[in-house]
């Protein structure tokens, strides 16, 4: 009887365990967003966390792969999204992702439904294609951001 009753509530448990470590976890970096002031800018955002310019920025002239993330989640969070999209569009989506996680995460802690589960079995098929998308897509938000700011680093 007792290894029925284990069977069915370890995965619920398990679930919700690491659901409110991945609640948490994305809580904490929207809850950041939105406190922080997007910089006009467009980069730099993150100077209010107490961090130092952008050292490859600095070295190089040219923006980082990453420049403009934490200004395009401020905007995100601050519900400007095309300004957002404009500024850093890989960092907009990575956003949106991490609103998903938020929103799963909170649903699955509320009401395990193998949610987690079921998301990586339908993406694993993809895993190699959506790995190289996701890559693509870093690279071109990359390439744009240093048009972007070509000129005025």
């Amino acid at each position: 009887m007792w290894e029925a009753i284990k069977s069915r509530t370890t995965p619920a448990a398990i679930s919700r365990f690491v659901s409110v470590v991945l609640m948490t976890g994305s809580g904490a970096v929207l809850g950041t967003a939105a406190w922080l002031e997007p910089s006009a800018l467009g980069h730099s955002t993150h100077t209010q966390l107490g961090l130092g310019q952008c050292s490859f920025l600095q070295l190089t002239g040219y923006p980082c792969p990453m420049c403009g993330a934490t200004t395009t989640f401020a905007l995100m969070a601050h519900l400007r999204p095309l300004d957002a999209m404009l500024n850093q569009p890989f960092a907009a989506m990575l956003f949106m992702m991490t609103a998903a996680v938020f929103a799963v995460s909170a649903a699955e802690v509320v009401m395990p439904r193998r949610r987690w589960e079921r998301l990586l079995d339908w993406i694993e098929p993809w895993e190699g294609r959506l790995a190289v998308g996701f890559l693509v897509f870093m690279a071109v938000g990359w390439l744009y951001k240093i048009a972007l700011m070509a000129g005025t680093a």
